[in-house]
């Protein structure tokens, strides 16, 4: 069953690389989605795939990159289908 995880993020995750190896790792466990910057300094990542993917994301999402400081992750849980959302055939950074 593929699952949905929203994610927006707090903290020093702005200017740290913190999007390109969200993405990176992303794409290293198979999951399809986005990455972006918001204007009020988190980084909202959506991602779609396997539960235990998704997990390693969420847990690697607590921390990011060295350079990064994450306060705080708003967590979002939904089946692809419940969710209503387009699915991706990639994981993308977005602006």
């Amino acid at each position: 069953m593929s699952l949905q995880l929203h994610l927006f993020v707090s903290g020093q995750v702005q200017g740290v690389s913190y999007r390109a190896n969200a993405a990176g790792m992303a794409k290293r466990l198979g999951l399809s989605g986005w990455v972006r910057n918001l204007p009020d300094a988190r980084v909202e990542l959506l991602a779609q795939g396997e539960e235990k993917a998704l997990k390693s994301l969420l847990s690697w999402a607590h921390e990011g990159p060295s350079l990064a400081h994450v306060e705080h992750v708003d967590i979002h849980w939904s089946s692809a289908r419940e969710a209503h959302h387009e699915t991706f055939s990639t994981f993308e950074i977005r602006d």
